[in-house]
């Protein structure tokens, strides 16, 4: 007897599967190039096809893709996109309905579903497509050193103002190794901006101050840029001298930080590079995250560093109250009557 067999069906469809080729760099290198292409093509068109002539083991690859089945892939990726628009927003201290024009900028700003998304943010408002994406940072580039070098010709560039700011918050070591921040974060620059500070001890004649960048409230997580000394400063209970600290920041970047005693007005001062010592931009990125991961932890740290300052504070003021001539003989005066 002959085995049986299970009759096909008519509705029955043979299905290949395409080897793996993973392991292949060159045929990952083609098929990125024809999907790359793919992508392009659909910013026109809503269907693009993927042809590869011998992608593998001699075996010629070909799929259909529709602009649809593209969207849905990278929902995910292109909802994300908004996440930047978002925070540039909320750090410039704009709300969206401020915006004048929405620039498309980089080639992917082409994708249908990216200008959708945008459009669909900012309540309808057209964009703005009057500029090759391509083209946009470097016509911004181009603008930006016109300004900077004066070199644009009267007038052209007069009615244009590009602010540029300071990525991380900017300020020096207290007692207890607390920031305190002169500078904040996107402020824009140039700039100068001025903090008191004071000394720590009795008859203080030194202060350090160490120049920090970050966003943490404790220096030891943030990034040291350089320190310098102020001496000279006359004798006097702690707390009474005034510091004036002043954080000068060019249209460059350069950062001059000095610091003057008000009595007798000597200074001291440090110059910081735009290069030397600062954080990349990936870096910047991390710190900043680091400060939303560790919110937390961070303030009870700070909030036990203030308790023990407002604690010896206290007790320092106790004892100069106690060390007071005329307080003491009341004291005294007060025993003897009990």
């Amino acid at each position: 007897m002959s085995p049986l067999h299970e009759q096909p069906s008519r509705n029955a469809r043979l299905v290949f599967v395409f080897p793996d080729i993973a392991g292949d760099a060159r045929a990952i290198r083609r098929l990125r190039s024809a999907c790359e292409r793919a992508k392009r093509t659909l910013s026109s068109l809503t269907q693009a096809t993927v042809e590869i002539d011998s992608l593998y083991a001699g075996i010629d690859f070909q799929s259909t893709i529709t602009r649809a089945r593209f969207e849905e892939l990278n929902s995910a990726l292109f909802t994300s996109t908004l996440e930047p628009v978002k925070k540039v927003l909320k750090d410039a201290k704009v709300e969206k309905n401020q915006v004048e024009d929405v620039v498309l900028v980089g080639g992917s700003t082409r994708i249908p579903k990216i200008q959708s998304l945008l459009q669909e943010f900012f309540d309808g408002k057209e964009l703005n497509k009057s500029i090759n994406p391509d083209e946009a940072v470097a016509y911004g580039a181009a603008v930006q050193a016109a300004v900077l070098t004066n070199t644009a010709g009267e007038g052209k560039t007069s009615d244009l103002l590009l602010l540029d700011v300071v990525p991380l918050s900017l300020g020096v070591e207290m007692q207890g190794g607390v920031f305190a921040v002169v500078v904040p974060r996107n402020t824009s620059i140039p700039t100068i901006k001025k903090k008191i500070f004071t000394t720590t001890e009795d008859n203080q004649m030194t202060v350090e101050f160490p120049v920090y960048e970050g966003e943490r409230p404790m220096c030891k997580d943030n990034n040291l840029l350089g320190r310098f000394e102020l001496s000279g400063i006359p004798p006097a209970p702690r707390g009474a001298p005034e510091l004036e600290c002043t954080f000068d920041i060019n249209a460059d970047g350069i950062l001059k930080v000095t610091a003057r005693d008000t009595a007798t007005g000597r200074k001291a001062k440090i110059t910081i590079s735009n290069g030397a010592g600062r954080l990349s931009a990936s870096e910047v990125e991390r710190m900043i995250a680091d400060a939303k991961s560790f919110r937390d932890e961070d303030k009870k740290a700070e909030d036990r560093v203030h308790a023990k300052q407002e604690l010896e504070a206290y007790a320092y003021q106790m004892e100069q109250t106690l060390n007071n001539v005329s307080v003491a003989m009341k004291i005294k005066r007060n025993d003897k009557e009990t």
